[in-house]
């Protein structure tokens, strides 16, 4: 006999996700920083693995200067268009930003054939040649990571947070840990060989939620 399903309507479905969260945590006697909580479990709920509870980093104030480069209209700038297309653009649009993400621009992949570097890392080149000092939602590529560092070294950038969680196996520990290393660079940082695009988009919106409560 199959145990029988919980009825939840629909429009509960979500709520009752992070009721089951944080009763979970609660039970692995988890205690959240405060502030972080909406985030660390908007990446619980996106993914259903708790170890994003042990493995989010937080930068000092992160949060804080996140929410307020928001209210700015800071653009958010991705890796992959699957992050693009995750982060809720409405929202973005109603404090006058938006997501860009340059890895199909031709430009992008002619700089990057011509350097011999990737996509991603000439994707961080052309936000630092459009002035874009904003959100940098790195989900997919550690290389992204490496030259965001080389930038903002070189004067070039100067991010309003860098939210690392590429996933992978080869240099993606060591690119976060770069990120962490930073001075003066507010970060949220998913240590480890976890994340992904999904984790990304997912941060973006749990800080675009957060603004509203």
């Amino acid at each position: 006999m199959h145990e029988k399903l919980e009825q939840v309507r629909p429009a509960d479905i979500e709520k009752r996700s992070f009721e089951i969260i944080t009763e979970e945590l609660r039970q692995k006697g988890k205690v959240l920083t405060p502030g972080t909580e909406p985030i660390v479990k908007r990446c619980i709920h996106t993914s259903a693995d708790f170890d994003y509870a042990d493995n989010l980093v937080f930068s000092q104030g992160a949060v804080e200067k996140a929410l307020e480069a928001l209210r700015q209209g800071a653009p958010v700038v991705t890796d992959t268009q699957m992050g693009k297309a995750g982060i809720n653009k409405r929202k973005l649009a109603q404090y006058g930003s938006q997501v860009y993400c340059f890895m199909l621009d031709e430009d992008v992949a002619g700089m990057a054939a011509e350097r011999g570097c990737t996509r991603a890392c000439a994707s961080m080149d052309k936000a630092a040649e459009m002035g874009l000092n904003g959100i940098f939602a790195i989900g997919n590529a550690p290389t992204a990571l490496v030259r965001l560092c080389e930038l903002i070294e070189a004067g070039k950038l100067k991010p309003k947070l860098i939210i690392a969680v590429p996933v992978g196996f080869v240099n993606v520990v060591q690119a976060k840990e770069m990120i962490l290393d930073l001075k003066d660079v507010p970060c949220i940082v998913a240590r480890g060989r976890k994340g992904g695009s999904n984790i990304a988009a997912c941060i973006c919106n749990a800080l675009l939620y957060m603004m509203e409560e």
